[in-house]
């Protein structure tokens, strides 16, 4: 079984390939740069930077058996992750993400996850047929979860015995997945982390701001849910009520993982015992720092 400072991180984990330019790009911009290759994923920049502050991470995922599966396995042991439990699959390749990055925000990203789709509730194993838990003696502490799962798979976890007891922190992958995340919008265990244009994909309309966001939410059978929208207000809501927090501002200088900082963030102050408050203020800095550059704590 796992620990008290333990957090299992459950989804996308793979290469990240990000192209960062300092010029405004548009559409067919061709303009110098640095093209990185980094461990990458929602859970796995979930699981980085809840390493940071200082929680235990435990990964919960697809890998290939080949040379790149090998080397993200390495790198993501290197980065405080615990991986003895990623499923590893002979015949599905490692995954990769590939994004594009301007002075001007994200330009555009593809998520190759095929592997992680196809490989579907075999990384759930340790969860359903021990060691972390079981059906009948369900893991009781903190899951990341993340929408690259298939939509089938997490209307699973929704209902799944295995789950029931755990505290589930949901997060989509992209706006394009926010809807896979309907099964947990009345989850009574779940809180929800999605931006402003997830949060009105989710209740089929379009908010101006991140506390009409969660409180669509709310109202929508949300049990609780952070709203964020970029450098502006970001909100965090139960049915007792909305509170809300502004990030500081930083020059921006990258924005891939922005978000899975602020949930990591926000989960580590809370484990800690922090407020309500607290917590999104916390996140909110971290998330600041890392579009900043600046990743010290």
């Amino acid at each position: 079984m796992t620990g008290s400072s333990d957090i299992l991180c459950i989804g996308s984990v793979l290469w990240d390939i990000i192209g960062r330019s300092a010029s405004v790009m548009r559409q067919g911009s061709d303009v110098p740069g640095r093209i990185t290759r980094l461990p990458g994923g929602v859970a796995m920049n979930i699981a980085m930077a809840a390493a940071r502050f200082g929680l235990n991470p435990v990964l919960l995922t697809a890998v290939g058996r080949d040379p790149e599966g090998d080397e993200l396995i390495a790198a993501c042991e290197s980065l405080g992750t615990d991986t003895t439990h990623v499923y590893r699959s002979d015949d599905l390749p490692t995954d990769r993400y590939m994004a594009v990055e301007g002075a001007n925000g994200l330009i555009a990203a593809i998520a190759d996850a095929h592997s992680l789709e196809a490989a579907g509730d075999k990384i759930l194993r340790p969860l359903t047929k021990g060691p972390l838990g079981t059906t009948e003696a369900p893991f009781e502490g903190r899951i990341a979860l993340d929408g690259n799962l298939t939509r089938a798979l997490l209307e699973t976890i929704a209902v799944s015995p295995a789950f029931a007891r755990a505290d589930l922190r949901v997060a989509p992958a992209s706006p394009g997945k926010a809807e896979r995340l309907r099964p947990f919008l009345t989850h009574t265990r779940a809180m929800l982390y999605v931006n402003l244009e997830e949060a009105g994909l989710l209740c089929q309309t379009t908010f101006k701001t991140a506390a009409e966001g969660a409180e669509g939410l709310i109202a929508r059978g949300a049990a609780r849910v952070t709203v964020t929208d970029g450098g502006r207000s970001a909100a965090e809501a139960t049915p007792e009520g909305v509170i809300t927090g502004t990030p500081p501002e930083v020059l921006v200088t990258r924005v891939t993982g922005a978000g899975d900082t602020f949930m990591a963030a926000h989960i580590a102050a809370e484990a800690e015992g922090a407020d309500r408050e607290t917590a999104l203020d916390r996140a909110l800095t971290a998330a600041a720092r890392y579009v900043s550059g600046d990743t010290a704590l």
